[in-house]
């Protein structure tokens, strides 16, 4: 079957010059011509790939350009364009962790931080991770959530072309994230996403109550919001793209055909079918091989 080696850096680092698509064309099976997507940017290298261990091709081409700040993805060149995106949103989309930028506000950042590191590296269960750190948060005043959004949060590079591309091409988007929906409601509409499902801060007159709402969204409702959303609009898991950081995303990620590590945890990055730690979000259309030049700017 046919495959293409995807070379991806961030657009504000450009990487992929002829040297590296040489490096590159060496080490695959019977390599095609390069097709350029985004010049010094991304470039699409068509190949056979026989019997080949794709994910440790792609590893190989990667170890090869190091240091060379240049993402190496490796998938068939068939089916590459999906129709439903399912995506993280801490760390992901945004470049915080929601959770524990409220902390901060209660004086107890650094504690619910080191509790959000180790559920995201896979060696806590999310969920009571989740309710410990909320327990934390309360009696903070819910308007410190609107504060934190304006005053702390920032986009991820990339997003708001990324989510405005895929809609315009007919991808159903939708926001998934073990956060709270008093996050991913602003979230999701700056960006555009189709829509967003998230866990629910209990608030009693106007103050969290340190509890949230069960049951709590996590890995396995992540996965189970894929299949649903797969099965409403008719779709094969094939035509299906997953992004995520954490350890909680990997189910989705795994599930998805394509799931990608977006700059994530280790544990994350060594199971995921694709992984860009150099990319901007905008390395997610370039993966199903959109072109510079049909990004939509938002």
């Amino acid at each position: 079957m046919p495959h293409v080696a995807t070379l991806i850096s961030n657009p504000k680092q450009p990487a992929v010059d002829d040297a590296a698509v040489a490096a590159a064309r060496a080490l695959l099976p019977a390599a095609g011509a390069p097709a350029v997507l985004d010049d010094g940017i991304a470039v699409d290298l068509p190949f056979e790939a026989g019997a080949a261990d794709l994910r440790g091709l792609a590893e190989t081409v990667r170890q090869a350009l190091a240091p060379a700040p240049v993402d190496v993805v490796i998938q068939p060149a068939a089916g590459r364009r999906k129709r439903l995106y399912l995506t993280d949103m801490d760390s992901t989309v945004i470049d915080q962790e929601c959770i524990d930028e409220l902390a901060d506000y209660a004086g107890l950042k650094a504690h619910v931080a080191a509790i959000t590191e180790r559920a995201m590296k896979g060696e806590i269960a999310f969920e009571p991770a989740l309710r410990e750190r909320v327990a934390l948060l309360k009696n903070l005043p819910v308007t410190v959530v609107d504060e934190v959004i304006a005053q702390r949060i920032t986009l991820t590079q990339g997003g708001s072309a990324l989510v405005a591309t895929l809609r315009k091409n007919g991808v159903h988007t939708c926001l998934v994230s073990g956060g709270f929906t008093l996050f991913t409601e602003k979230i999701a509409a700056a960006l555009g996403f189709d829509e967003h499902r998230a866990n629910r801060l209990v608030v009693n007159d106007g103050k969290l109550a340190g509890l949230v709402e069960e049951p709590i969204l996590g890995r396995n409702a992540k996965l189970s919001t894929l299949k649903e959303l797969a099965a409403r609009f008719g779709l094969r898991p094939e035509e299906t793209l997953a992004s995520g950081d954490g350890a909680n995303d990997l189910p989705m990620i795994e599930a998805a055909g394509l799931g990608v590590a977006y700059h994530a945890w280790p544990v994350v990055a060594a199971a995921a079918h694709a992984r860009i730690d150099h990319g901007d979000l905008t390395a997610l259309l370039y993966l199903q091989g959109y072109r510079r030049e049909e990004f939509v700017e938002a």
